[in-house]
């Protein structure tokens, strides 16, 4: 797959050497997989030394949460905004489910690292991802109890179905979208939007 622009594109050797890490991280976890990358090969590529990585990442399992880490930030942070405003729900509701699309796509080969390789994560490291995402899912999930609760949305489907309903399509966003396809990310993300609206109809 080729590395695609992520949260922390930067110029090869211009940037603070974390993101300069990060970014030679995401590149070659990309192309040969988290398993097949030595943190030799990352150091090397970054111009930097094993000590300058352990300094800022304490090991190349830190690296790989810092991936997925950095994009659920921008996502969490959108949503609460989103969640958090006054507009109605299903408005709210919308703009949370297409965002978290968009975000994923710009994001695309952060996301692909981490759903290929989240079992390489020690278990400190799983345990935070899960709590993390878990965060995000409940404040998700959260928007549509309060349209069932109001009789906006259909209550027919259990709100956690209708979360998974919609993060399954996300978390495959990684295996079939293509930047040179026929839609932009944007469309991408009104479909799904419009699918999961259409399905929390009354």
């Amino acid at each position: 797959m080729a590395a695609r622009t992520t949260t922390e594109t930067v110029g090869a050797h211009e940037a603070p050497v974390p993101r300069r890490l990060l970014a030679v991280a995401t590149r070659l976890f990309a192309e040969r997989g988290y398993d097949r990358t030595s943190v030799q090969e990352i150091v090397e590529a970054a111009g930097v030394t094993k000590g300058a990585l352990y300094h800022y990442f304490g090991s190349k399992d830190d690296l790989l949460h810092e991936v997925y880490a950095r994009m659920l930030r921008l996502q969490q942070q959108r949503l609460d905004a989103v969640a958090g405003s006054d507009a109605p729900v299903e408005e709210r509701l919308r703009a949370a489910a297409a965002d978290v699309v968009v975000t994923t796509i710009e994001n695309l080969d952060d996301a692909a690292i981490f759903f290929r390789s989240m079992h390489q994560l020690s278990p400190e490291k799983s345990k935070q991802v899960r709590a993390e995402r878990r965060r995000y899912h409940e404040r998700f999930r959260a928007l549509i109890e309060e349209g069932q609760s109001s009789g906006v949305f259909s209550d027919a489907t259990p709100a956690d179905l209708v979360v998974d309903y919609h993060f399954g399509s996300v978390h495959h966003l990684s295996t079939w979208y293509h930047e040179d396809g026929p839609l932009t990310p944007q469309q991408v993300a009104d479909h799904l939007a419009d699918l999961l609206m259409r399905a929390l109809r009354p």
